[in-house]
């Protein structure tokens, strides 16, 4: 009974608080639209706007706090902050999700918060009215009495009593079964309009996940630099000084050591072929010339190496992650290299473009065409490192040619 009470008791504040609330809401649409077109008066409303939209956002979200409260659902706090700088703040006010929730829920509030509040009204109201008016009923004209029940006319104490204990009776049975309910509904009904949908949620998470991935691409690629450098500026070198010390101390050996010139021979030799693979294992981790000339530089030197001849046609790239550059460098080479292995092309065209945030990348031979993944020919490998930066890989290559592997690698982080 206790509980049933305050849920009564915070419905009827809910609603009742919610009907001014609503009335007043009614105003946040024409202010919005005299803000935006205050634009025109010498661009007043490319300041007050955006700051418009901030108070939407918070008269929302006081809202969203009390709907919450009722419910006993937790909710997080939403950004109600502006960047600096106009163009900022005016691509937040149009890209953020978070704008169109808010005038969906400013129609919302109205149309559905005024009939609430009214009916709350009507309940409370007739309970609160009936208790007060009914041993008042001697005030009212002899011509125009009390009625109560809709229709009967309190013309006495007996009929004031009766007709008031059951008119307070049937309205507080309403108030007691029917507010409590329709503020329940209304709380659910401005969450709803507040609260992102399944697939806002998951789109935003996806975002998340998206920018998440960049950085860790970001880093990844920044780790593998700094340990190319340490192996290259320093285990490399240390390889070689013993290299050069096992050589001069070959050099300086009796031709009959024997044993110990054959030893020392060994040791020079295997330092040698360690350093080989080294050179190797650091090209495969981060090319050194991706850090040494960019990626522009790094396409050209692969070019030049190819075992076919390449044309390279570079548009404006811009700054690019260094995981896009890696991979793009890879990609080229391992498409450089089947090319030369498997299409017998005399000519390949090397084409790097930036276009709508994305790195895109065609590699076109004049070769036999007939392109068959299955039979190990480096397009899984080019496709799993595009996967990986959620890069999309397209082979065209009908039998006699020509083949055009096109590669997208979004940029954006």
């Amino acid at each position: 009974m206790r509980e049933q009470w305050g849920q009564v008791r915070r419905g009827s504040g809910y609603l009742l608080a919610g009907l001014p609330s609503a009335m007043a809401t009614m105003l946040v649409l024409p202010l919005l639209a005299i803000g935006a077109m205050s634009t025109g008066l010498g661009g007043l409303g490319l300041v007050v706007f955006p700051r418009m939209m901030i108070g939407m956002r918070r008269w929302s979200e006081w809202h969203r706090r009390r709907a919450a409260a009722l419910l006993g659902v937790p909710v997080t706090a939403r950004r109600a902050t502006l960047p600096k700088g106009v163009r900022a703040q005016w691509r937040q006010v149009l890209d953020d999700p978070e704008s169109r929730r808010d005038a969906r829920w400013v129609l919302r509030h109205v149309v559905t918060g005024i009939p609430a509040g009214l009916a709350a009204l009507a309940c409370v109201g007739a309970a609160v009215f009936t208790a007060v008016a009914a041993p008042l009923w001697w005030l009212f004209p002899a011509g125009e009495p009390l009625r109560l029940l809709l229709a009967v006319p309190v013309t006495g104490w007996e009929s004031a009593l009766t007709a008031g204990a059951a008119q307070v009776a049937v309205a507080g049975a309403v108030t007691w079964w029917a507010v409590p309910r329709l503020a329940r509904f209304h709380a659910r009904g401005c969450l709803a309009a507040l609260e992102p949908s399944a697939e806002d949620r998951l789109a935003e998470r996806v975002g998340a996940l998206t920018e998440s991935r960049s950085g860790v691409l970001d880093a990844h690629g920044a780790e593998l630099r700094r340990i190319e450098r340490d192996l290259h500026d320093g285990t490399q070198a240390r390889l070689v000084a013993i290299a050069m010390r096992l050589g001069v101390a070959r050099e300086a050996l009796p031709e009959e050591s024997g044993a110990l010139a054959r030893l020392l021979q060994e040791a020079h030799e295997g330092t040698e072929e360690a350093m080989t693979e080294l050179r190797g294992v650091i090209r495969t981790m981060y090319p050194p010339i991706l850090a040494d000339r960019g990626l522009e530089g790094a396409v050209a030197s692969v070019a030049a190496r190819a075992g076919v001849p390449t044309e390279v046609e570079l548009g404006e790239l811009g700054r690019l992650p260094a995981a896009v550059e890696a991979a793009a460098y890879f990609i080229v080479a391992e498409t450089l290299t089947n090319a030369a292995k498997h299409s017998g092309a005399t000519r390949v065209l090397v084409r790097l473009t930036r276009h709508d945030g994305a790195l895109l990348i065609e590699v076109t031979d004049d070769g036999i065409g007939g392109v068959d993944e299955s039979l190990g020919t480096g397009i899984i490998g080019i496709r799993r490192r595009a996967a990986a930066l959620d890069g999309t890989v397209l082979v065209g290559g009908p039998a006699g040619g020509p083949t055009t592997i096109t590669v997208e690698l979004p940029c954006a982080s």
